[in-house]
């Protein structure tokens, strides 16, 4: 297998076939359910999925069969099939829903106008992830016109992955037969340290989400006359909140919501944060503003395998411009509480709810709301053709060794994937970078990361289809 010729023929169908199609479907603003719950009125999810579907018929890789599968009430996937000449059976997985356009872009940019500036595609949903399935598909394209042996291919593309992926269990199950049993998983939704080797992911966070609402008073009043009688609102969630993580030093409380770190996952950590530096630099910090650790192996860890909390939405405050001095009858909060991989989501869930409805301050009128938790994931123990074909990719196509690390974000099915799939490797990757800013403003994709990747995809499958002997 020729490196150099697989990488010049996948760069060229980015160029002429790949980008153009990103640039349309950044233009559709095809919100996940979450955000658009008249989303089957709205239409905009299934035009992006008629428009990756025909993109991939158009392009369909020798005995490809594919089709759109849609239960009553759910979001649609896409569903192919790619018969292989070489050993066991690889799912390939990405979404097509997207995040809302979040305000903030830069005035020559917006999330439903592509523009392509320092070879970096800007809209929303290029990168997270609508790209997968073009790379997925050309991967096994570029395969095929080399001449070189694939395994048999499973590709599904769903639509409510910004949504906790609400859908997906109900297709796989539908699908099972026909997905049957995988040797790989490869999921192309993840992250990249940088831009200059492959990146692995090695564990996901869980997810902990839910709105809580504190009510005190039947309607507002004058704060002359009600504050030092009755407690504002704000006060007792602050007080709430506050049962979950320490205000002064930011450190969790709960000891149910640690999980030991592996040993392994501490040494990778190390390694990675070789390469990465101080991880505050990728962030777009304010003048003078400093990371919560000077040690860069911390901030790693922390990112990926120690519970975080985030407030990130509220009701109830008006805006500064039009509040006046009234004692507000209630205050709501949505918190997002990151979960270490290993952590049992659900049982977390049901004590987070406990532990802040449970004695409430001043009697409050105190109701968390919580979604459904996403579970963390843990990479299984991998064999030695897998690591020595991510290395090989990652050199052959972006001139460094892979680099393995956890992420800080959430995949919530990859656990049921994995549970259902024991016995497959997982390559866990993705294309979001230093600034690439998913679900917020200016969101890009880097186009020859996007490139590179999919070459390094593509020698994956290779590897995998002769059984791990060097290609």
């Amino acid at each position: 297998m020729s490196a150099n010729k697989l990488a010049e023929s996948i760069a060229h169908t980015w160029t002429s076939s790949i980008t153009p199609a990103l640039q349309e479907y950044i233009r559709i603003p095809a919100l996940s359910p979450l955000f658009d719950p008249d989303w089957e009125a709205t239409g905009a999810l299934d035009r992006a999925m008629e428009l990756l579907e025909q993109w991939a018929r158009d392009n369909a890789p020798e005995g490809m069969t594919l089709e759109t599968v849609k239960l009553p009430g759910r979001t649609p996937v896409i569903f192919a099939e790619i018969p292989g000449k070489g050993e066991g059976t690889a799912f390939l997985y990405g979404h097509f829903d997207k995040q809302p356009e979040m305000s903030g872009w830069d005035d020559d940019k917006g999330p439903w106008e592509p523009v392509i500036e320092n070879g970096r595609l800007y809209g929303r949903g290029g990168a997270d992830d609508g790209y997968a399935l073009f790379a997925s598909i050309e991967a096994v394209r570029a395969l095929q016109r080399e001449g070189i042996d694939h395994p048999r291919v499973v590709l599904l593309i769903e639509g409510s992955e910004e949504s906790g992926s609400v859908d997906l269990p109900a297709y796989l199950e539908t699908l099972s037969d026909r997905i049957g049993k995988c040797d790989l998983v490869v999921a192309l939704d993840s992250t990249c340290g940088d831009y200059e080797r492959m990146w692995c992911t090695t564990s996901l966070r869980g997810a902990l989400v839910g709105e809580l609402n504190v009510s005190m008073l039947t309607e507002g009043v004058h704060s002359g006359d009600a504050s030092g009688v009755v407690a504002s609102t704000f006060r007792v969630v602050r007080q709430l909140l506050d049962r979950i993580e320490d205000p002064h030093e930011g450190r969790i409380l709960p000891e149910w919501l640690f999980a030991e770190v592996p040993g392994e996952r501490v040494e990778q950590a190390r390694a990675a944060a070789e390469v990465l530096g101080h991880m505050g630099a990728k962030f777009p910090l304010l003048p003078g503003v400093q990371a919560l650790s000077d040690d860069a192996v911390e901030l790693v860890l922390n990112r990926s395998w120690r519970p975080t909390l985030s407030v990130v939405g509220a009701d109830g405050l008006p805006p500064m411009q039009s509040a006046g001095n009234v004692l507000r009858p209630a205050t709501g909060v949505k918190i997002s509480i990151r979960l270490p991989p290993t952590v049992n989501a659900a049982e977390a869930n049901d004590k987070l709810k406990d532990l802040l409805e449970n004695d409430p301050p001043f009697g409050a009128h105190v109701h968390f709301e919580p979604r459904v938790p996403g579970q963390g994931w843990h990479m299984a123990p991998t064999r030695p053709w897998f690591d020595e074909a991510l290395n090989e990719a990652s050199e052959q196509f972006f001139g460094h060794p892979a680099v393995l690390m956890g992420s800080g974000g959430s995949i919530p099915f990859m656990a049921d994937l994995q549970e259902s799939q024991p016995d497959a490797h997982f390559l866990v990757t993705g294309v979001l970078g230093p600034q690439s800013n998913a679900h917020g403003p200016n969101e890009f994709l880097e186009l020859k990361t996007g490139e590179r990747l999919t070459a390094c995809v593509a020698w994956v499958l290779a590897r995998m289809a002769s059984q791990g002997t060097v290609v």
